[in-house]
């Protein structure tokens, strides 16, 4: 299914023009679309243990606007209110792999900045109230109606109504109102106010990106330095003479301090990007990988692959690779690193690019030994999984 944009608008006008920068209102840009799956199996993917989930009750709940998390007991929705209260469960994409197919439509936008298919399903008027995020989204309206009403005037950061689970708006004027219909998209850039009310029931995906925060990056790049770069050195006093005053800091013991924190400000450059794609690809502590059963070498992936197997990229695996400053690349696969030989760009793209690696798609690459090995460790990662029968196994 192909993104229908405006009369006129290509993918890059979009990204120059209104990513990041403004909403756009698409009516019919997903035309027959249809929801990934129904409400009764929705509500069973949130009591699974494995599963993020929320039931947002905005009325019917123990107080106004309760937040329950998941997992859920199956009796959970039988007692709900006709109105006023959302379902919504996170990482559909993951959890049902066919539901992946609604990304590919935006990957226009690169493929490290995409966090998940979001679900939501709401009874008449129900909603999550007028906030803000953090984060790009595109709303998918694939049933029902939803009334949705933004505005773009700043927000700080303290907003909002104190004592509620949500982070809700105290007041809210709208300048745009749409009611969407299946098959309508609404772009919104981080921090525009949004209030999105079903009208009868419905039911939305929500196609979100990444969206790290300063204080988040910066803990986890003084983790990589701390393990990998700061040598464990210790604090010596500099030649010096009595102090005039005894609780005088010197220059010199000021310099013998900065000198400390030399390895702090002057990095090898590559430390950085290895970081940098590990981080953006780490899942989730509910989406980890498990590790094949049986690993493989290089030889016996070839094997297979000629025998007309497939590699399929399971749901949970997040690929981004990086170019090295020297005669290194590295492929990053959920949180780690997998050096790579300069020259294997285009095999990168190709088994980054892809959901589904069979022979024609990778035969230019099967006879030479460091492309086979790296999908072998793809493999035995479980970034990887068969999709044919048994493999032989030495």
């Amino acid at each position: 299914m192909d993104l229908t944009l405006p009369a006129g608008l290509t993918p890059g006008d979009f990204m120059s023009e209104y990513w990041h920068r403004r909403p756009l209102f698409m009516p019919q840009a997903l035309a027959g679309v249809e929801p990934p799956l129904s409400a009764d199996e929705l509500a069973g993917l949130a009591c699974e243990p494995e599963v993020e989930s929320r039931l947002v009750l905005e009325r019917g709940g123990a107080y106004p606007w309760e937040v329950r998390h998941g997992p859920f007991p199956e009796d959970a929705f039988r007692d709900l209110p006709r109105s006023h209260w959302t379902l919504l469960v996170q990482d559909v994409d993951k959890h049902l792999p066919g539901a992946a197919a609604l990304l590919e439509p935006f990957r226009f936008v690169p493929d490290w900045r995409f966090d998940d298919l979001m679900v939501s399903y709401a009874a008449d008027q129900g909603s999550v109230g007028p906030h803000i995020d953090e984060y790009d989204v595109f709303l998918i309206q694939v049933r029902g109606q939803r009334r949705w009403r933004i505005h773009t005037r700043p927000v700080a950061d303290d907003a909002f109504i104190p004592g509620l689970d949500l982070r809700l708006l105290p007041e809210f004027e709208p300048e745009e109102d749409w009611l969407t219909q299946p098959g309508d998209v609404l772009y919104l850039p981080p921090r525009v106010a949004h209030w999105g009310v079903a009208q009868g029931e419905c039911m939305t995906c929500s196609v979100g990106f990444r969206a790290p925060g300063l204080r988040e990056l910066a803990q986890s790049w003084t983790d990589t330095l701390v393990e990998h770069a700061i040598p464990a050195a210790h604090y010596r006093d500099p030649r010096s003479s009595p102090p005039r005053a005894g609780a005088e800091i010197p220059e010199a013991v000021v310099a013998q301090f900065e000198h400390l924190f030399a390895p702090l400000r002057h990095q090898d450059p590559d430390l950085l990007r290895q970081w940098l794609g590990r981080f953006l690809t780490e899942p989730k502590e509910n989406l980890q990988l498990e590790p094949a059963a049986h690993p493989l070498s290089g030889a016996q992936i070839r094997r297979a692959l000629l025998r007309g197997g497939c590699l399929w990229r399971h749901p949970y695996t997040r690929f981004a690779f990086v170019r090295g400053s020297g005669r290194q690349d590295w492929l990053c696969v959920n949180g780690e690193a997998i050096p790579c030989p300069q020259g294997m760009h285009n095999f990168l793209r190709r088994i980054t690019d892809r959901r589904q690696l069979c022979r024609e798609d990778l035969r230019p690459w099967l006879d030479r030994p460091p492309f086979p090995d790296l999908l072998a460790r793809l493999h035995d990662l479980g970034a990887l999984v068969w999709d044919a029968g048994p493999l032989e196994h030495e």
